[in-house]
């Protein structure tokens, strides 16, 4: 098992976003700003577990990229998620580290925080990497 392509993984996937018409004016970030804007993206924790096999090594990692709001509803979250679904599902993110091999969505969790003011919707992505 290798944490190697962490750092890969997370570039590929800044740039995927980066690159969608979809997501065009929405801030994407890996740490939250000092003075967040109403809606951006964050690409936050990740899990990695060993997926070695015979054939080689390898790495599965779990990565969670968040949509958060201050928006009343969750309309505007769910069309920034949909946008990051289609950006991702659109093609396998390409690193310069490890080949990945699958890269697709594994779940999504919408919540309210903040006492009701801000909207968080967490989407997991699972992305399988062999070097």
């Amino acid at each position: 098992m290798s944490y190697s392509a962490a750092a890969a993984l997370q570039s590929a996937v800044f740039l995927q976003l980066s690159a969608s018409p979809d997501l065009a004016g929405v801030a994407i970030h890996d740490a939250l700003p000092p003075t967040p804007p109403g809606l951006f993206v964050l690409l936050g924790p990740e899990e990695v577990r060993d997926a070695s096999d015979k054939s080689g090594a390898g790495a599965d990692h779990r990565l969670m990229i968040s949509v958060i709001s201050n928006a009343e509803g969750f309309l505007a979250a769910k069309r920034v998620a949909v946008a990051i679904s289609d950006a991702l599902a659109a093609a396998v993110p390409v690193t310069d580290r490890g080949r990945v091999v699958s890269f697709r969505f594994d779940r999504a969790q919408a919540r309210r925080l903040d006492e009701g003011r801000i909207r968080r919707i967490d989407l997991t992505f699972r992305a399988r990497i062999e070097f």
